[in-house]
């Protein structure tokens, strides 16, 4: 099935004219730019203390009368890897939902599982779906750089895939339908963990489909996009994002690093027959929108099953705001894949 190149590309008929923006979100966009900004330190390293000010933790949640059921489970605790665990409580019970393992962004150096804006869009996921999902709490950077966070993301796989985990009920989750999700840092994480369960014999899980949200990818190269809105990218800039690729990759590497650059000149990425069926969402005011349409062009080439949404006039990070428009249609589109992928395989 994945040797077929039955992509899809749709955007919106109007070009883009100016991001959609509520004054509340152009308020939040601004707080978090400069609160990152503050706690970005010039040596390389991070301000915890200050970030922690500001990073709003959610508690899980267990009461009778919640649509979504919230716990945590520990993985490994010696490098406090753990996931939070999403059950919707108001699904038809006779329908197994599918499993969808999400990895949270944050240029893979900021925000945790239990991240409140994330802790929102995990709930949303598991009840618009509906689905049953995990938010992965990965190692940070530049405490843990490459491969740190790639090796906790496949060990959840494997642990969910081998462990008999409380509150997972596998006669109602169906972990053959397991799709990896992601957004922007946790987009790019995604991928590699998916190049890794295709290459790995599960005991029961099998991957579906990748959901890459205005993946983290990039390159040496400047590309049209990162020049155009170096300065306009809401939610994110063209330093902020040099800064992460310094902080994540190993030391003495640049942008063209095969993880960052995954199909440019010092990659060997060969996909194979089972890398998964792939969705690439894309906002027209995202600075990394042209390295997005490279990936989704390089999954194309090499014959994976691919799928690009663009909305013109959506910044970075568009997803975690349900009052925007674009943020349905985006629950709308993750939907429809996951529906079809589920019925043609």
């Amino acid at each position: 099935m994945h040797a077929n190149t039955d992509g899809k590309s749709k955007m919106a008929q109007n070009p883009p004219t100016s991001p959609n923006l509520t004054c509340k979100v152009r308020l939040l966009l601004s707080i978090l730019t400069i609160v990152i900004d503050a706690t970005r330190r010039s040596n390389g390293t991070v301000n915890r203390r200050l970030i922690s000010l500001f990073d709003f933790k959610a508690s899980h949640s267990n009461k009778p009368n919640d649509p979504v059921k919230t716990s945590d489970v520990m993985v490994d605790p010696s490098r406090n890897l753990w996931f939070r665990l999403y059950i919707p409580t108001t699904t038809d019970v006779a329908a197994k939902l599918p499993l969808v393992i999400y990895f949270h962004g944050g240029g893979f150096v900021f925000f945790s599982a239990n991240s409140q804006p994330y802790n929102d869009l995990c709930k949303r996921l598991a009840t618009e779906l509906p689905a049953v999902v995990t938010s992965v709490n990965y190692r940070h950077a530049p405490e843990h750089r490459y491969p740190s966070q790639y090796e906790d993301g496949f060990d959840v796989l494997k642990f969910i895939d081998t462990t008999r985990i409380e509150g997972l009920d596998l006669n109602k989750v169906d972990i053959t339908r397991c799709f990896l999700a992601g957004d922007s840092a946790g987009g790019n994480l995604a991928h590699h963990v998916a190049i890794k369960a295709s290459n790995h014999e599960f005991c029961q899980m099998r991957v579906m489909g990748l959901i890459a949200i205005q993946p983290f990818f990039g390159g040496k190269e400047r590309t049209e996009s990162e020049t155009r809105l170096a300065k306009k990218g809401l939610a994110i800039t063209l330093e902020q994002t040099d800064w992460y690729w310094k902080a994540f990759l190993p030391e003495g590497s640049d942008r063209d690093h095969a993880v960052a650059n995954v199909f440019g000149p010092e990659s060997r990425c060969v996909l194979g027959v089972k890398f998964p069926a792939t969705i690439v969402f894309v906002g027209g005011f995202d600075p990394l929108k042209d390295w997005q349409k490279i990936y989704y062009q390089g999954l194309m080439k090499n014959r994976i099953q691919a799928y690009l949404i663009e909305y013109p006039n959506s910044f970075h990070g568009f997803y975690a705001f349900p009052e925007l428009k674009e943020s349905s249609f985006f629950i709308k589109e993750v939907k429809d894949f996951i529906d079809k992928q589920s019925t043609c395989q």
